[in-house]
């Protein structure tokens, strides 16, 4: 039987010679893309509450962090969205599965399908 489960995604854009309100404003971009893919499930920015170490907030949600959420059916073409919009582009992804994490960084667009075939191997 097919797990059924959703594939739970952090994104966290990293890039530093952004202004503050640049970067949101891509994150939130992002966001409204993902939400007019019909197989993710949920898109959204990471509210304050749940701020990872380290990270910076701008108006109650974390700078350039958002989450996603798919099936497991479905993560394939998500993976691939990703890596047509970021690739080139410094990010951290977490993926989050079956109970369990991975996360990965990427800086260019070698190491952003390196990191996505590795999340693509650790959902399956």
């Amino acid at each position: 039987m097919p797990d059924t489960s959703n594939i739970k995604l952090t994104i966290a854009l990293k890039e530093p010679d952004l202004e503050a309100e640049e970067l949101e404003k891509q994150a939130r971009n992002l966001v409204q893309e993902l939400k007019d893919i019909d197989e993710v499930e949920d898109a959204s920015l990471v509210a304050v509450t749940e701020t990872p170490q380290g990270s910076k907030a701008l108006g109650g949600f974390l700078l350039g962090i958002l989450q996603a959420e798919v099936s497991i059916e479905n993560c394939k073409k998500l993976f691939s969205f990703l890596g047509d919009r970021l690739g080139g582009k410094p990010i951290e992804l977490e993926v989050e599965a079956n109970g369990k994490k991975l996360k990965v960084t990427a800086s260019s667009r070698e190491e952003l399908m390196a990191a996505i075939q590795a999340a693509q191997e650790f959902v399956a």
